[in-house]
């Protein structure tokens, strides 16, 4: 069992980072294995809807300058997904709203059905916001959204302060065994197979 992590800062070891390294530690003493990809400062690109990956297919976005593939690449072996993003006024980082948009949607059958979660690092507020906004695609996607003790939020504003917020850091490691828990039952001997879906039927308001 593997656990993807995005940590969606541009600072590779700042307090979204420390969130995550928590969890990963937690996972790793319930015998699951991880990997943090962090986003950095490189720039990405939002989604065009061009609908070129859906028309060559190979789970590979057109534009592929940034993560969007590599991070595609690593779910076809990850059995989860953990995004954490830092809060910049009330919203997740930009970066990490244009990789998912594009992730998703050039990739979904590698994530579906896959377990999720969002973490939120905050100075202050905002946090609830962000999280809403980086769940509201799991859902989409089918993909069960791993709960723990609070919301998933870590408070903290200069690099390290994050492992001070002792009830952030207890939040991250419940949220790992829950995490682990659920993918011990999915992967279990006797594990109940996903439910069949019905085809979907898109319907717009204007015909």
């Amino acid at each position: 069992m593997k656990v993807l992590l995005i940590n969606g800062s541009p600072r590779r070891e700042g307090n979204t980072f420390l969130a995550l390294t928590e969890i990963a530690k937690r996972l790793a003493a319930q015998g699951v294995e991880s990997e943090i990809v962090s986003l950095g400062t490189k720039p990405a690109r939002g989604c065009i809807a061009c609908s070129q990956c859906r028309t060559k297919g190979g789970f590979r976005c057109v534009f592929d300058d940034d993560l969007c593939n590599v991070i595609n690449a690593k779910m076809a072996d990850a059995d989860a997904l953990i995004v954490g993003s830092p809060v910049y006024y009330g919203q997740p980082n930009g970066t990490v709203l244009s990789l998912m948009q594009r992730m998703f949607y050039s990739a979904g059958e590698l994530y579906r059905n896959k377990p999720a979660a969002a973490v939120a690092v905050c100075r202050r507020g905002g946090a609830t916001a962000t999280l809403q906004t980086l769940n509201m695609p799991f859902q989409i996607m089918n993909m069960p959204i791993v709960t723990s003790q609070y919301w998933n939020i870590v408070y903290g504003r200069e690099q390290g302060q994050a492992a001070l917020d002792t009830e952030g850091m207890q939040t991250m490691r419940t949220l790992a065994d829950n995490m682990a828990w659920m993918l011990r039952n999915i992967h279990a001997d006797n594990a109940i197979p996903i439910p069949e879906r019905e085809t979907p039927q898109p319907m717009h308001f204007i015909r």
